[in-house]
């Protein structure tokens, strides 16, 4: 039987990418004690490999592909395809931020007073070509962890991801400016894509992946509507495309159903009732293929 063998990242990003998988339709089950998950499809076999490693790996076709992200393709100077972008992250559907940060009473206020400075990142390579842009040369250090906490004795600024920055405001450190956004990817191996049998595989996982992501800030909402309110109804009532509109029996009115942000359901949902609406019902939904 063929197999396409599929990296997922460990660590931070390894529950939202089970997650989200399993809305896509594949159920993954993590041993504490193993590297190797299980998953509900016979033609994938799927690997736990940290994010930082899983470019190279791609690239050398030690696995045909891989959930990672675009920092940690762009650190390493991988030569791998990007099937599509993901906008997940650990807590937030957002991309995730590398930032030069510096502590709060630091007289460092912009890119130039680093001059000749310290600056401990994981992320050397970014780091470098982004000051090396600037025209500023640091020393910079690769950070093996707990880079929040060597400012202002060890280094004097840091390089560090973050979705929200409570964690660099706890730890009183000061946003200097965005070194990169990232968001998750899926990548390929270039030989591997010419498979045609892979890459339709890899093409459905992609397919199913976004469908999920998007799904993620949508609701499906559905309601009946007697016949002299369908128009004041349909006035308030945003979509993908066009609501689908059935006729109930007996002449008895419409059924009505369609898709939108969760934000915008919560918001209109009591203008719809007084519109005429009635029955309506909010649901989750776990795809949407555009």
């Amino acid at each position: 039987m063929k197999k396409l063998h599929l990296g997922l990242p460990k660590g931070s990003l390894q529950e939202a990418t089970i997650e989200m998988m399993k809305k896509a339709g594949y159920t993954v089950h993590v041993s504490s004690r193993s590297y190797y998950p299980s998953i509900d499809d016979d033609e994938i076999s799927v690997r736990l490999i940290r994010p930082q490693d899983m470019s190279r790996y791609v690239e050398k076709g030690i696995i045909d592909a891989g959930l990672t992200g675009e920092d940690w393709v762009k650190e390493a100077g991988s030569d791998v395809r990007v099937v599509v972008s993901l906008v997940y992250a650990k807590q937030q559907l957002t991309k995730i931020r590398w930032v030069l940060a510096v502590p709060e009473n630091s007289p460092v206020r912009s890119l130039d007073d680093l001059q000749n400075k310290r600056i401990a990142t994981e992320l050397v390579n970014v780091t470098r070509q982004y000051l090396a842009e600037r025209g500023v040369v640091a020393d910079i250090e690769f950070s093996h962890g707990a880079t929040e906490a060597k400012a202002p004795d060890l280094v004097d600024a840091i390089v560090e991801l973050t979705e929200t920055g409570s964690s660099l405001r706890a730890n009183k450190l000061r946003i200097l400016e965005t070194v990169m956004e990232s968001s998750t990817q899926l990548i390929v191996n270039h030989h591997v894509w010419k498979d045609e049998w892979k890459r339709m595989k890899i093409e459905n996982l992609a397919m199913l992946f976004e469908g999920a992501i998007i799904a993620r800030a949508k609701v499906g909402l559905k309601m009946n509507v007697p016949n002299g309110a369908l128009e004041q109804v349909l006035k308030k009532l945003p979509a993908l495309r066009k609501p689908t509109i059935s006729t109930l029996s007996e002449g008895a009115g419409y059924a009505i159903e369609t898709v939108l942000d969760e934000t915008v359901a919560r918001r209109i949902t009591p203008e719809l009732k007084r519109a005429g609406a009635e029955g309506i019902i909010e649901y989750p939904l776990n795809k949407v293929i555009l």
